[in-house]
């Protein structure tokens, strides 16, 4: 299949660890994906990760043969594939879109609180998620809208991990901030199969509008 576009894929894990799932059942559907590393919490706080993905990316820019660049992940990749995106590598608006699955994106939501004993924000952020504390303000994605890109999320509405509420809420706001937003809450619960028809099915109807024909 013709290349259509280079996808930095940014692997989940908790920002604690490295999650198997590698993007790669995305390049069927024309994206050279290539893989991001970051930091995790034992060795650095937000918001080294962002530091780091945007390093992953001028490279995958530098290498893309002119082909237009996403970003995307799961999970916690998720959400750093959502800051990259709506914040830009240099500048906001210089990535073609970015795709999110079942990724956590608001360290406040009280049914996220509620359901966890352990918080990875907490380890993400060096100290508890509070309202009005910069660190939490700056990691939540819905404070770095109105930039344009597109955005893509998914995520199943069982999800243990991730409430899929989160999704739905965010994609309000991204549509109020003027994104264009392509949303799949679908059924089963976290890091689902990429290659599950549905998923494969919603990704290319969404990439069929941020990228050239194949």
């Amino acid at each position: 299949m013709t290349e259509r576009g280079v996808l930095l894929w940014i692997h989940g894990g908790g920002w604690r660890a490295r999650y198997h799932e590698d993007g790669a059942a995305l390049a069927p559907l024309g994206l050279r994906v290539v893989a991001a590393t970051y930091r995790f919490v034992a060795e650095a706080h937000w918001p080294a990760q962002l530091a780091d993905v945007r390093a992953a990316a001028r490279a995958a820019r530098a290498a893309a043969d002119g082909l237009p660049l996403l970003v995307g992940g799961d999970s916690a990749g998720g959400m750093l594939a959502l800051h990259l995106a709506l914040r830009g590598v240099d500048r906001p608006g210089d990535v073609a879109a970015g795709l999110a699955y079942w990724a956590p994106v608001n360290p406040l939501d009280p049914q996220w609180r509620r359901q966890r004993s352990d918080d990875p924000w907490a380890d993400l952020l060096g100290h508890p998620p509070a309202a009005g504390d910069p660190a939490t303000v700056d990691a939540t994605v819905a404070s770095h809208l109105g930039s344009g890109v597109p955005v893509l999320l998914v995520q199943g509405r069982a999800d243990a991990s991730v409430p899929a509420a989160q999704s739905v809420a965010l994609a309000g706001q991204l549509l109020a901030a003027g994104h264009p937003v392509h949303s799949w809450i679908t059924h089963g619960g976290h890091a689902l199969d990429l290659a599950r028809p549905d998923i494969q099915a919603v990704t290319t109807a969404f990439l069929d509008t941020v990228l050239p024909p194949a």
